[in-house]
């Protein structure tokens, strides 16, 4: 064997030992994606979270969001109608995912609204505001707990609330289940427990179609 063919043997050899161990990296990263959401389906969801939609719905959308990101306030709509196209199908469940500076605050003042039954018409104002609590992506609460105002809140329950152990502590758990599920942006989707692995809003349509065939 001369050099020139030995040279091209080796080389070969190289490339197919290095095709094997792309994929056989590439198939335990799958395993693993697969592993962490089906060890973890206790934790997508949360008891008393605030939810959306029938009850009886065998369809439930997890949305891990943050109240100050562009992107959710784009798919809050979005997420709404499909709960309106597929009616008694379909629920969504919000968690929160608080990344932007400040945001920590202001889902505090989500959750005590949720305790009095106002968390969405209080999410509501703050996606239709959001540029006027928010600049360059840092959160202001104050101005957040100012647009809150006119909601039918017993105000001075809403803000000792706000700064309870039971919302902390609910806040704190959404984080850290965040964390285990690997969510690093928002919105971050779940549909009866699957990630949506690939971003879109015709991504996210098409999973939740795939989940009513299943159920339905």
């Amino acid at each position: 064997m001369n050099k020139k063919t030995l040279f091209i043997s080796v080389s070969l050899i190289l490339i197919v030992a290095f095709i094997a161990a792309v994929t056989i990296f590439q198939t335990e990263e799958t395993s693993k994606n697969k592993n962490v959401s089906s060890d973890n389906l206790n934790i997508i969801e949360r008891e008393n979270a605030p939810t959306k939609g029938s009850e009886d719905a065998r369809v439930t959308i997890v949305e891990f969001f943050d109240p100050a990101c562009e992107t959710c306030q784009v798919f809050y709509p979005l997420v709404n109608d499909l709960i309106k196209k597929y009616p008694g199908k379909v629920k969504v469940m919000m968690r929160y995912a608080p990344f932007h500076q400040g945001s920590d605050q202001v889902v505090k003042l989500l959750e005590a609204a949720h305790i009095q039954g106002q968390f969405w018409p209080a999410l509501d104002i703050l996606f239709a505001n959001q540029q006027s609590w928010t600049r360059h992506h840092v959160a202001r609460p104050k101005i957040a707990i100012a647009l809150l105002k006119d909601l039918p809140l017993d105000h001075e329950k809403f803000i000792h609330d706000a700064s309870s152990d039971t919302i902390i502590q609910s806040i704190i758990q959404d984080v850290e289940d965040g964390k285990t599920l690997k969510v690093r942006a928002t919105p971050q989707f779940f549909v009866n427990d699957k990630p949506l692995t690939n971003f879109g809003y015709a991504q996210l349509t098409q999973l939740v179609e795939q989940a009513i065939a299943e159920v339905y």
